[in-house]
């Protein structure tokens, strides 16, 4: 993993629509490299490169099974990224609800009309 913010990691890991099938793939099963290359129209090395930047960023763990590599995704690598998200979203929601209240004219919970 690199040294980083995780969330920053996890967020430039995910841009790339590759690298969001690679985790979609390795979601449920351990797949090796040879595996996971095989499902796109890209060269085995470009496999390999999106594989560690998933691994960097903790998406993915590696496993060795003698000259193989297997992958398999890391949901805790996306817990700070989720935290991220539902801060984000809660600011958000609570934005929005002042937002609608001050156009209802609504303070403290009540009407300012009543």
């Amino acid at each position: 993993m690199t040294d980083e913010d995780p969330e920053g990691a996890a967020l430039r890991a995910l841009v790339e629509p590759r690298r969001r099938a690679i985790l979609r793939l390795v979601a449920h099963d351990e797949l090796s490299a040879g595996e996971i290359a095989a499902t796109f129209e890209v060269t085995r090395p470009a496999v390999s490169q999106h594989l560690t930047v998933l691994k960097d960023a903790g998406l993915l763990t590696e496993r060795r099974d003698g000259t193989r590599r297997l992958y398999r995704a890391r949901p805790e690598g996306l817990d700070g990224l989720r935290g991220f998200l539902d801060d984000m979203w809660g600011s958000s929601l609570d934005a929005a609800r002042r937002i609608v209240e001050t156009d209802r004219g609504i303070t403290d919970g009540r009407s300012a009309t009543g």
